[in-house]
C-alpha cells in the first residue's frame, strides 16, 4: 500500500509538469491551441477492464491524458471524486446496453471497447485547459462538476468535460467538501425541481416525504425542502435520525420499528413523495398523497436501464414506456401523479445550488473520505449501502 501512495505521488508530480510543457503555438486570432496528441502522455487512475466484482478495480500509472476534442470542452486536474451507487452498479455492469448505446450510437466499435473504464461522477478540481468555445472558465478557475455516466469517470488525474456541465465551485467548501455534491444534489435537483415541479415560490407550507432521507440524494433534498420552506418528513433508520433532524427533518419515521405504511396513517396526507428506496414503497406510498390536488410521487429507482440490459435497446424502451406510462394513467384517474426522474448533469443547476451552499442553506454530508490508493476500499463501504452521507475520494 505505501509503494502504491508513493506511486501516485510521484506520478501526480510528473503528469502535471508534462501537462505545462505541452507545446503552444499562437493562431491569428492570439488563440492559444494546445497540439500535443492524444498518446504523448499518460496519467494515474482506477479503471476497469471488464465487468464484475470488486476485484476488477485495477490502478494503472497509464491512462491516457484525456484531451480537447470538442471547442466546447475543458480539461480538469480532479483534487477530489467520490463514489456513488451508481459507479458500483456501473461496476457490475449496470446500464452497460443503454451506456454503450450513447458512447457509439452507430455501432461502429466492437463490444467491450468501452475499456478501460474510468468510474467516478463527481469532480472537484482546477480547469487546466479550455477548448475554444468556452467562454465562462480559464486555466486556473475552481470547479465542480458531475460527469454523465456514459462518459470516462472522475477517479483519475485529469477529465474532460463540457462546458456545461461545469460550474465555479462554492467558495466557502474545500474541494473534498466540494467533490460529495454535484452527482446527488443534480439528481435531487431533477426529481424535486424538474419533475415534481417544485421551487423556491411555489414550495412554502407544503408537506413533503422523503423515503431513503440519510444517503446522499435523501440529505440534500432534506435540506433544499427546507430551504424552500417545506415541512419535512424523513424516513430512515433510527441511528440516522440524529443526523437529519440537524438537516432540518420535521418529522422523522424509523423504519425499523415497524411497518413505515402503518406508521403514516397517523399523518396528515402530502403533497409530495420523493423515493429513494423503491421496490414495494410505490405500492403504497402513493396512498399518502393529497387527491385531486396535483400531489406528486416521484421515483428514482426505475426499470429503465434493468430492461435495457435484459431485453436489448428497442424492447427495453419499449418495455419501460408502456410501464411508465401505465402507471402513469392508473395514478392520474386516482387523483394523483406518478413520475419517474433520473440524474441531470448541468452547469446551471450547479450555479444554482452554489448560491445555496454559499448561503449556508446546503451543506455537504461526508461520511468518510479515502486517500486515492484506497478506492476499492471505497467501493466496498458504498457497496455494503446504509449511507449516512457520502463517500469522498482525495485525489490530491
Amino acid at each position: 500500500m505505501e509503494v502504491l501512495k508513493t506511486c501516485i505521488r510521484r506520478r501526480n508530480a510528473c503528469t502535471e509538469a508534462c501537462f505545462w510543457r505541452r507545446r503552444v503555438v499562437q493562431t491569428p486570432s492570439h488563440r492559444k491551441i494546445r497540439t500535443t496528441s492524444a498518446r504523448s502522455s499518460v496519467m494515474p487512475a482506477w479503471v476497469i477492464d471488464k465487468y464484475g466484482k470488486n476485484d476488477v478495480l485495477r490502478f494503472t500509472q497509464n491512462m491516457m491524458l484525456p484531451v480537447i476534442h470538442y471547442p466546447n470542452e475543458v480539461i480538469i486536474k480532479v483534487h477530489a471524486a467520490s463514489v456513488n451507487p451508481i459507479d458500483v452498479n456501473m461496476r457490475s455492469g449496470y446500464g452497460a446496453a443503454a451506456l454503450n448505446m450513447k458512447r457509439d450510437p452507430l455501432h461502429i466499435r466492437i463490444k467491450g471497447e468501452e475499456f478501460p473504464l474510468t468510474l467516478g461522477r463527481d469532480v472537484s478540481g482546477v480547469v487546466m485547459e479550455c477548448g475554444l468555445d468556452v467562454k465562462y472558465f480559464k486555466p486556473g478557475d475552481e470547479v465542480w462538476a458531475a460527469v454523465p455516466p456514459w462518459k470516462q469517470g472522475t477517479l483519475s488525474e485529469f477529465v474532460v468535460v463540457s462546458g456545461n456541465e461545469v460550474s465555479h465551485k462554492p467558495k466557502s467548501l474545500t474541494h473534498t467538501q466540494a467533490a460529495s455534491l454535484p452527482y446527488v444534489a443534480l439528481t435531487a435537483w431533477s426529481a424535486i425541481n424538474k419533475v415534481g415541479g417544485l421551487n423556491s415560490k411555489n414550495c412554502t407550507g407544503k408537506r413533503v416525504l422523503i423515503l431513503g432521507a440519510s444517503g446522499g440524494v435523501g440529505t440534500f433534498a432534506i435540506q433544499i425542502m427546507k430551504a424552500w420552506g417545506a415541512h419535512v418528513t424523513a424516513v430512515c433508520s433510527q441511528d440516522a435520525g440524529e443526523l437529519v433532524r440537524k438537516l432540518g427533518a420535521d418529522d422523522i419515521i424509523d423504519y425499523k420499528s415497524g411497518s413505515v405504511e402503518e406508521q403514516l396513517k397517523s399523518f396528515k396526507p402530502f403533497d409530495f413523495i420523493l423515493d429513494n428506496v423503491g421496490g414495494s414503497t410505490e405500492t403504497w406510498a402513493l396512498n399518502f398523497l393529497k387527491k385531486w390536488s396535483g400531489a406528486t410521487y416521484v421515483t428514482l429507482v426505475t426499470p429503465f436501464l434493468l430492461n435495457m440490459d435484459r431485453l436489448g435497446i428497442a424492447d427495453g424502451m419499449l418495455q419501460t414506456g408502456v410501464t411508465v406510462g401505465t402507471k402513469a394513467l392508473k395514478h392520474f384517474w386516482q387523483g394523483v401523479h406518478y413520475r419517474w426522474a433520473f440524474f441531470m448533469a448541468s452547469g446551471p443547476y450547479l450555479d444554482d445550488i452554489a448560491e445555496l451552499v454559499d448561503e449556508g442553506k446546503i451543506r455537504p454530508v461526508i461520511e468518510r473520505t479515502f486517500p486515492f490508493s484506497e478506492v476499492p476500499e471505497a467501493f466496498l463501504k458504498v457497496e455494503r449501502g446504509h449511507a449516512r452521507g457520502k463517500t469522498v475520494i482525495n485525489v490530491i
